[in-house]
């Protein structure tokens, strides 16, 4: 059916942050007493869930908050050099008027989102930017954003590149799309069975109904 309302993810999913997030951990990790992320094992992890992400590299859960405040905080800073994932403007103007909402939910702070967008010309496209800053608190966002907007449930669907935001989605009960581009990859994403996959924007098309 068609979605009244698509929702996305940001880091990863919209912008391409990846690169810029490992630069920013390692930054962060000396003075948590973490080690340190080198870029050949970014392929392993892309395998990974949070959980064991945190237990590889042995992150105690309660360091996670401070750790994103911190790290937003320095992404501000550069968020002039950030990019958008190729393909992704062109396929988000081709699906916006067939949706009565776009909107994105984002670990990353509103205002990184903001000035990224507006930066990119694409502000416009977006009826509303909400933030949590808890890695695992989605869910609860996205069952209040489809009583904001007076959706059942299969009339809204969550855009992300990781195992946590399509866990999120399934928790509030709501269709799912995984990118493949993102953090995680297209095998771990599959194990979990999204309601879509895609391999690149211009897929999105399908979401128009």
């Amino acid at each position: 059916m068609k979605y009244r309302a698509l929702i996305f993810d940001f880091d990863g999913t919209i912008a391409d942050t990846l690169g810029e997030t490992r630069k920013i951990f390692n930054e962060l990790a000396p003075d948590y007493g973490i080690r340190q992320v080198e870029e050949h094992e970014m392929a392993a992890f892309r395998h990974l869930s949070l959980k064991q992400i945190l237990s590889e590299l042995d992150i105690p859960k309660r360091r996670v908050p401070s750790m994103i405040a911190r790290g937003t905080g320095i992404m501000r800073a550069n968020i002039d050099r950030l990019q958008l994932i190729e393909g992704m403007k062109e396929a988000l103007i081709d699906i916006r008027e067939h949706a009565d909402s776009f909107g994105i939910l984002t670990s990353n702070a509103t205002a990184n989102v903001d000035v990224f967008l507006r930066n990119h010309g694409i502000r416009d496209l977006f009826e509303f930017v909400s933030s949590t800053s808890k890695l695992t608190g989605k869910a609860r966002h996205l069952r209040a954003i489809r009583k904001t907007f007076s959706l059942r449930s299969e009339e809204m669907c969550y855009i992300g590149d990781e195992l946590r935001d399509m866990k999120a989605a399934k928790k509030a009960r709501i269709p799912h799309a995984a990118v493949s581009w993102g953090f995680n990859s297209r095998e771990s994403l599959e194990k979990v069975n999204p309601t879509h996959i895609f391999n690149h924007p211009s897929e999105f098309a399908i979401l128009k109904g």
